[in-house]
C-alpha cells in the first residue's frame, strides 16, 4: 500500500499519510483531520489479526455518496465549504497555511520564500520593531515542519521573552512548547522517562538563553540541539562588554558549526555600532562572512549576502509590499509642565547640592568620580520622577548606616552605572535607587549628609496639589480616553507608578475607566496573566507601568497610546515602549505617543537635547529606529557635563542648554550615532529584498487561497452554516467588519446539544467577531484554523457522511434550474497527491476540486464555470423521487471512470494536468536549489475521494 490508500482498521477506513520507517504507519480517519491521525505497528498488527479480526489492516475504497439520501445545493455547497476549511496537508506550496491561525500578510512571506531557497536554512531577519518578526519566523518553522525537514526546534531568547514565544508558537503555530528556565527545568526533568534529557526529550522548547549560556546547562543541550534554532533579539549574542554576552555567542558559535542546522537570527538592531560585532553574527550564518568587508562588499557578495538577510523598514513595506496602510500611523506629540513653586524650590535644592558633589568629586579617583556622578544622576532623577519617589528613596537610604567606600576594583562598581543610565538589553531595577545613594552617601562629608536631611523633609512636604506634573498627566489621560484611546503610562519607579495610579483611580472615580498599575514587584507570570485580563475586558482602561513591561508583552491589542510620565535616558527603550503598541496587529489606525517633560526642568532639557530629539531627528530621515551608541559611559558623560559643568542661565532659558563648554562631548555622541545611521541606511538599501516582486509573493498566496480558502470563504462557510442552524449572527452596529454571534441560552436552543452547550459555556452573552486580521481589540479573530471554525466545519462535515434527515451538508443534491441547458453533474472530489522530493520522505497533500460534466454531451465544464454553478438557484420543485433518480443515473454513469484499477479518462487526465500546475508552482518557490527543483514533482494518487455530487437538471422552456 502506498502512501494516500485507504484502508479498513478496527471496523473505520483510513488514509495512510506516512511510514516513518518498515512498520510503523500513520493512519488518519477518513473524514478527520490530522490531530486524530494514529500510529499503527504493522508487524504487530498482522500478529494480532490472528487472533482478532479488527486488527487486520486491509485495502478499502472511500464510499460512493447513497442517492436515497439527497438534498438540494445549497448541502452540497456546505459540504464543499467544510471539507475545503477542514484540509490541513494542502497541496498549495505554501503548506504552513493549513496549519496556522493568522493571516499573514504579503511582505510576511518574503522570508519564508527565501528561507525555501536555502538549505540548510540560515537567515538573520532584521526587519523594523513591531512588523512580526515572530510570524515571519513561525511560518518559516512551520513550513519546514510540515515538509519534514524539522521534527525539533528550540527557540533562544532573553528570559522576559520566553512566555511571549510560548504563547505565539501555540496559538498562532499550533506547537506546543515548553519553557526551560531555572524556575521550570526541574518540573520538566520530572516529567521525563528515565535516561532521558528534557532536551531531547521535548520536541519544540523555547529556552531562557541566560539560564543555558552557562557550563553546567549548555553541554546538555548541545548533545541534544534540535535541527532549528532561533535566537531571538540576537544582536545581544555578538561578542561585546561583559562576559554575559560573550557566552551567549560562544553558545551560538558552536550550535552553528553543524553545517546541517537551520539557523534564524532575529533582530531590528543588527548594528549595535561595531562593525566587527555585526561581522560575528553574519558569521553565525556563513563562517566566510566574518571575514567580508561590508564596507566595501563586491557585486557577488552582495548576491550571495541577499540571500540570508532581510531588513525592512515600516516604510519600505508599506511602500514596496503592501497596497494598503498595515501599520497604524504613529503622532508623536510633547505635552510639557511647569513646575510649581514648592517643586521648584525642592528641585533647585537638589539640584544645587548634585552640582555640588558632582564638581568636588572631579580630584578624586575615576571610579569614586564616576560614582559621584551616578548618586548625583539617579537623586535628581528620583526628585524629577515624583514626590513619592524622592521621599522614599531617601527614607531607605537613612534607615541603613552607609557602608565604608573601599578602594575596591572600579568593575564591580560599573554594575551601580545601571540605576543612572538604562542598559538597552535588560531591566535591572525599578525600585528606588537605595543601593547607589548609599554608596554614594559613604564618600559625603559630614555637612554634605546633614544637607541630605533637609532634602528629605523638603520633599515630603510636597502635596499632590503641588505636583504639576501629576494634574497635567491626569488631564492627559482623559483627553486620550474621550478620543476613543487607552493609554499605557510609562513611569521609571515603582513608587511613581503606584502614586500616579492611586491618584488616576481617584481623579477617573465615576468614569468607568480602570486602572491598573503592574511593576516590577509582581512576578512575570501574574503581571502577564494581569495584562490580558485587563485587556480582554470590554471597556475603557488605563495602564501605569514602569519598564518592566517594556519588553517581551505586547499591548497593541488593548492599548493605542503612552504617555512617557517619566522620559527614558536611553532613547532605545523610548522605541521600546511605543513598541508595545505600535506594531502589527494594532487595530487602531492612530497611535499616540505623548512626550511629557517640564518646560522648567532643565534634566528634561538635558535628556532631550543630548538624546531623544537626536533620537527622533535620525528617525524621521530614515524612516527607522536606530539605537544610540553602546557606550553607556560617553552617554553618562554627556548628561552630567551637560546638567552640570555648563553656564547657569534662567529659568526660562533652561531648556536651551549652554552646550558651549560641553560642546565636544555631546558633539562627539552625535556624530558616532550618525555614523551608525548611515551604515543603517546602506544596509537597509542594499536589503530591502526589493529583487523579489510583490505580485510574484501575491500569486503563490492565491495559489494557496484557491486550495484552502481565503478569509472571505471562511465568512460565507459561518455565516451559511449559522443561518442553516439557527445560530443567530448579526452584523455589529459599531464597525462594517464586526459580526455579534447571541449565545444566550435562549438564543441556542435550535443547535445539537453538545454545540449548543460548548457554545453557551465557552461565550456567554454576545461574542463579537472578525473575519479580518488584525482585529479590533474587542473582537475576536476568526481564521479558519480557528476552534469554533473547525468544530463548525468538521461537524456539518460528519453530519453529510451520518446522512440525517436534517443534515445541514449532504453528499447528493439535485435541482432543476435555468442556469444550464443540458443535463449536467458537479462532482466534488478530494484528490491526494504525493509530494516528492530527492532525500526526503515522501508528502501527502489533498485539496478538494469542483468538477463539471455534462452528462449527455460528455462536455467537460471549466473550473470557473463548475463553480459558478454550484451557486445556482433552483427555478422550480424536483420531486424527491425524480432526484433520487437524477442522482442514482449519474452515479451509474461515473463509476467506471472512477475505477480503482484503471487510472485512465477524463478525471485521471484531469488529475494530471492538475498535478502538473501544483509543480510547477512548488518548483517557482525553490527556484534558486538547483537540486530539489531538478527532482521536486507531484504525482495524483488514484482514485479520488467523491465526497458528493449535484445534478442541474435544465428547466424546460414551454
Amino acid at each position: 500500500m502506498e502512501i494516500g490508500s485507504i484502508v479498513e482498521f478496527r471496523k473505520r477506513l483510513w488514509v495512510l499519510l506516512a511510514k516513518t520507517d518498515s512498520d510503523i504507519l500513520h493512519l488518519r480517519p477518513l473524514i478527520g483531520t490530522s490531530d486524530d491521525v494514529i500510529a499503527v505497528h504493522q508487524r504487530l498488527s498482522e500478529y494480532l489479526a490472528n487472533k482478532f479480526s479488527t486488527e487486520q489492516l486491509c485495502a478499502s475504497r472511500f464510499p460512493f455518496p447513497d442517492p436515497q439520501q439527497v438534498a438540494d445545493a445549497q448541502s452540497l455547497h456546505m459540504l464543499w465549504q467544510a471539507a475545503r476549511l477542514l484540509l490541513r496537508e494542502g497541496a498549495a506550496p505554501f503548506r504552513s497555511l493549513g496549519r496556522i491561525s493568522v493571516r499573514p500578510r504579503t511582505y510576511q512571506l518574503v522570508p519564508l520564500l527565501m528561507a525555501l531557497r536555502l538549505d540548510p536554512v540560515r537567515m538573520l531577519i532584521a526587519d523594523d520593531v513591531g512588523v512580526g518578526k515572530t510570524i515571519e519566523a513561525g511560518l518559516i518553522v512551520r513550513e519546514l515542519w510540515e515538509r519534514g525537514e524539522i521534527r525539533r526546534l528550540a527557540v533562544l531568547c532573553p528570559p522576559y521573552l520566553c512566555d511571549q514565544w510560548q504563547k505565539e508558537l501555540r496559538e498562532k503555530f499550533h506547537l506546543d512548547a515548553v519553557v526551560i528556565c531555572p524556575a521550570t527545568i526541574g518540573q520538566l526533568e520530572r516529567r521525563v522517562p528515565p535516561g532521558r534529557s528534557p532536551y531531547g526529550y521535548y520536541p519544540v522548547q523555547v529556552i531562557s538563553i541566560d539560564f543555558i549560556k552557562h557550563e553546567r546547562n549548555k553541554h546538555a543541550f548541545l548533545i541534544h540541539a534540535p535541527e532549528l534554532i532561533i535566537a531571538d533579539e540576537a544582536h545581544g549574542v555578538t561578542p561585546g562588554r561583559g562576559q554575559e554576552r560573550h557566552l551567549r555567542y560562544t553558545l551560538v558559535r558552536e550550535l552553528a558549526q553543524d553545517p546541517k542546522r537551520h539557523i534564524l537570527l532575529l533582530t531590528a538592531t543588527p548594528h549595535s555600532g561595531i562593525p566587527e560585532a555585526f561581522q560575528k553574527l553574519l558569521g553565525l550564518l556563513d563562517p566566510e562572512f566574518e571575514n567580508w568587508d561590508f564596507a566595501q562588499l563586491s557585486q557577488p557578495q552582495r548576491v550571495r549576502l541577499a540571500r540570508h538577510f532581510v531588513q525592512r523598514t515600516r516604510r519600505d513595506i508599506e511602500v514596496h509590499w503592501e497596497a494598503e496602510q498595515c501599520f497604524p500611523r504613529r503622532e508623536t506629540v510633547d505635552v510639557t509642565y511647569s513646575l510649581s513653586p514648592p517643586y521648584r524650590r525642592l528641585f533647585e535644592a537638589v539640584k544645587e547640592f548634585c552640582t555640588g558633589i558632582v564638581r568636588s568629586g572631579q580630584e578624586l579617583e575615576r571610579h569614586r568620580r564616576r560614582m559621584r556622578w551616578w548618586g548625583a544622576l539617579a537623586l535628581l532623577r528620583c526628585v524629577m520622577s515624583s514626590p513619592r519617589a524622592a521621599v522614599i528613596a531617601l527614607q531607605k537610604r537613612r534607615k541603613s548606616e552607609p557602608e565604608p567606600y573601599g578602594e575596591g576594583d572600579e568593575r564591580d562598581l560599573e554594575a551601580y552605572s545601571a540605576y543612572a543610565y538604562e542598559p538597552t538589553e535588560h531591566i535591572t531595577t525599578d525600585e528606588a535607587p537605595t543601593p547607589l545613594l548609599e554608596r554614594t552617601e559613604a564618600d559625603l562629608s559630614d555637612p554634605e549628609r546633614r544637607r541630605l536631611r533637609e532634602l528629605e523633609s523638603l520633599a515630603a512636604s510636597i502635596s499632590a496639589a503641588d505636583d504639576t506634573k501629576l494634574q497635567e498627566c491626569i488631564q492627559i489621560v482623559q483627553q486620550l480616553l474621550q478620543e476613543g484611546h487607552n493609554p499605557v503610562v510609562w513611569c521609571f519607579y515603582v513608587q511613581t507608578a503606584e502614586y500616579v495610579a492611586e491618584k488616576l483611580r481617584q481623579a477617573l472615580a465615576g468614569e468607568d475607566v480602570r486602572v491598573e498599575c503592574l511593576t516590577g514587584l509582581v512576578g512575570e507570570e501574574e503581571r502577564r496573566l494581569r495584562v490580558e485580563e485587563l485587556m480582554s475586558i470590554p471597556g475603557r482602561r488605563v495602564l501605569v507601568a514602569t519598564d518592566c513591561l517594556s519588553e517581551g508583552i505586547n499591548l497593541q491589542k488593548g492599548f493605542s497610546a503612552v504617555i512617557h510620565y517619566d522620559l527614558p535616558w536611553n532613547p532605545n527603550r523610548l522605541e521600546q515602549r511605543e513598541g508595545r503598541v505600535d506594531r502589527f496587529e494594532q487595530p487602531h489606525p492612530v497611535v499616540k505617543a505623548v512626550r511629557f517633560y517640564g518646560r522648567d526642568n532643565p534634566v528634561d532639557g538635558a535628556v532631550i537635547h543630548v538624546l531623544l530629539n537626536k533620537a527622533r531627528e535620525i528617525h524621521q530621515t530614515l524612516g527607522t529606529h536606530v539605537p544610540v551608541p553602546e557606550d553607556d559611559a560617553t552617554v553618562v558623560e554627556a548628561l552630567v557635563h551637560a546638567l552640570f559643568f555648563g553656564r547657569e542661565r534662567p529659568a526660562r532659558e533652561q531648556l536651551e542648554l549652554p552646550f558651549d563648554m560641553v560642546e565636544e562631548r555631546v558633539s562627539a555622541l552625535h556624530r558616532s550615532w550618525d555614523v551608525d545611521a548611515r551604515r543603517e541606511r546602506e544596509s537597509r538599501t542594499r536589503f530591502a529584498q526589493h529583487a523579489l516582486k510583490p505580485e510574484e509573493v501575491r500569486r503563490e498566496l492565491e495559489v494557496t487561497d484557491q486550495v484552502l480558502g481565503d478569509p472571505a470563504a471562511v465568512r460565507n462557510f459561518v455565516l451559511s452554516a449559522a443561518q442553516r442552524l439557527g445560530l443567530q449572527v448579526r452584523p455589529s452596529r459599531r464597525h462594517p467588519d464586526l459580526w455579534e454571534v447571541i449565545t444566550e441560552p435562549a438564543a441556542l436552543v435550535t443547535l445539537p446539544e453538545a454545540r449548543r452547550q460548548a457554545l453557551a459555556s465557552a461565550r456567554p452573552g454576545t461574542w463579537t467577531i472578525t473575519f479580518s486580521s488584525p482585529t479590533r481589540e474587542d473582537a475576536e479573530y476568526l481564521g479558519r484554523n480557528h476552534p469554533f471554525v473547525e468544530t463548525l466545519a468538521r461537524y456539518l462535515f460528519e453530519q453529510a457522511f451520518a446522512g440525517p434527515e436534517e443534515s445541514v451538508a449532504a453528499r447528493c443534491g439535485a435541482i432543476r434550474t435555468r442556469a444550464v441547458e443540458r443535463l449536467t453533474a458537479l462532482f466534488l472530489l478530494r484528490p491526494r497527491y504525493q509530494l516528492v522530493l530527492p532525500n526526503r520522505p515522501v508528502l501527502l497533500s489533498e485539496e478538494v476540486l469542483l468538477v463539471g460534466w455534462e452528462v449527455f454531451t460528455d462536455r467537460w465544464l471549466s473550473p470557473d464555470e463548475a463553480l459558478r454553478l454550484l451557486a445556482a438557484e433552483p427555478s422550480s420543485n424536483l420531486p424527491l423521487a425524480e432526484k433520487c433518480e437524477l442522482v442514482h443515473l449519474v452515479l451509474e454513469k461515473v463509476k467506471p471512470l472512477l475505477n480503482e484499477d484503471h487510472a485512465s479518462g477524463p478525471f485521471f487526465e484531469g488529475l494530471k494536468r492538475r498535478a502538473e500546475e501544483l509543480t510547477q508552482a512548488h518548483r517557482r518557490i525553490r527556484q534558486s536549489v538547483e537540486q530539489p527543483v531538478r527532482g521536486l514533482r507531484v504525482e495524483p494518487h488514484w482514485p479520488p475521494d467523491l465526497l458528493g455530487v449535484l445534478v442541474l437538471q435544465p428547466e424546460v422552456q414551454l
